[in-house]
């Protein structure tokens, strides 16, 4: 990438930034992701408790790994084996943690958060419960607006999660949202963060790199 391409990343996540900030989040722009993840890492205290949602992003920062071998106790059900009850206990348990961590499907150029999930765990865990929220973003995910961040959400996000996990509804077949009453639909639970909510503490962690879908 040439120094003019990265200007203009660094220029639209520095005002989609100073707009979160305007709505009440806390945002800070990262030049990488080894710069995101030591940021991710000083802002999360030496013990805390982290819950992790379904997040790429947050795995190819290699967040989980640094986090346990500095001693935090980490929390997320993206584990083989696990019965449904033991999945189900466990994104419970990623409400209550001190810290949760995931990534956002679209931050808006205008300082909203969109996110569609399919149990609704993950989005659940973004505006209530946690002590602290730290979501991180690669600048694939600006969107101008709430409209286009949806249509990301829907289009690439949850195309591309669906693919992942092998699901049979029309995005992960066809590539893109479509007429869905599929019984493995995806885009199940749809939340748009106008503001920060008034009991939680939100950070958004923007990076100048594509990261997660």
């Amino acid at each position: 990438m040439d120094d003019n391409a990265r200007w203009n990343r660094q220029t639209r996540l520095e005002l989609a930034a100073k707009a979160l900030t305007k709505h009440g989040f806390k945002a800070v722009v990262a030049s990488s992701k080894e710069e995101a993840a030591a940021k991710v890492l000083e802002m999360i205290p030496a013990q805390a408790r982290v819950g992790i949602g379904g997040s790429i992003t947050v795995r190819e920062l290699g967040l989980i790994p640094a986090l346990q071998a500095r001693g935090n106790p980490v929390v997320h059900h993206w584990k083989p084996g696990l019965s449904r009850e033991e999945d189900l206990a466990i994104r419970k348990e990623e409400l209550s943690c001190d810290v949760f961590l995931a990534s956002s499907n679209a931050v808006t150029m205008t300082g909203e958060l969109v996110n569609i999930d399919g149990v609704g765990n993950r989005v659940a865990s973004q505006f209530f419960g946690p002590g602290k929220t730290i979501l991180v973003a690669g600048v694939n995910k600006l969107a101008k607006d709430v409209p286009e961040g949806i249509w990301r959400a829907r289009n690439i996000a949850c195309s591309a999660n669906s693919r992942r996990l092998g699901l049979k509804s029309p995005c992960g077949v066809a590539g893109y949202c479509n007429d869905c009453d599929s019984p493995d639909r995806s885009c199940r639970v749809l939340v748009i963060m106008e503001r920060q909510p008034s009991r939680s503490d939100v950070t958004v962690v923007l990076v100048n790199e594509d990261l997660g879908y």
